[in-house]
């Protein structure tokens, strides 16, 4: 063994006995709130990607979709093929395309009761609330309404709340946030949304 290797595996050792011992401390087991937001791409996304994660450990997922549901995305039939998912397209389209501030409130409100109704199933390990935050920042449900509603649900139950602009009290709320920061986007040069990318 050269000197360079054994210093290698003593440094890896160290290493390991540091973050075993960091594992080991945390003890705590609750279902997570976490918010995807940012002004970046990649918020449902990454959602749908925990969906496939939790089905892949066996457990249910539930999407309900707040403001999309009018546009057809990739990803939505072969999620809705996959056993033990249940998804809910409910929004009528983005607020500038519906224009109608009363229906928009109205199918947010379908929404969230769907939401509601979700978190009380047996068997459910992830809900995905996609475009919630959307539904927060103009006001078509009131945010107390919702944080009661989340704090509400059952204890190991995860949730992902997706979209920009979260309000400050679910980022305080939530146990994870992650912001998508956009650092180049194509549509900036001109490059129309590709579908199997944005859609």
């Amino acid at each position: 063994m050269t000197e360079d290797t054994a210093r290698h595996r003593e440094k890896m050792a160290k290493r390991k006995a540091v973050q075993d011992a960091e594992v080991a401390a945390k003890t705590i087991e609750k279902g997570l709130l976490m918010v995807h937001t940012g002004a970046g791409k990649g918020k449902s996304t990454a959602a749908f990607g925990l969906a496939l994660r939790m089905l892949g450990r066996g457990r249910g997922v539930g999407v309900v979709q707040f403001i999309k549901g009018a546009w057809s995305t990739g990803e939505r039939p072969v999620l809705e093929a996959l056993p033990k998912l249940e998804w809910h397209s409910m929004g009528e389209g983005f607020t500038w395309e519906t224009q109608d501030r009363e229906r928009d409130i109205a199918a947010c409100r379908r929404a969230w009761e769907k939401a509601l109704e979700l978190m009380q199933r047996p068997g459910l390990g992830l809900l995905v609330l996609d475009e919630l935050c959307i539904a927060l920042r103009y006001g078509y449900l009131p945010v107390e309404e919702v944080l009661a509603g989340l704090a509400g649900r059952p204890p190991m139950l995860h949730v992902v709340v997706t979209g920009r602009n979260a309000p400050p009290a679910l980022l305080e709320a939530a146990d994870l946030v992650t912001e998508m920061t956009p650092v180049k986007h194509h549509f900036a040069a001109g490059v129309k949304a590709q579908e199997g990318i944005e859609f």
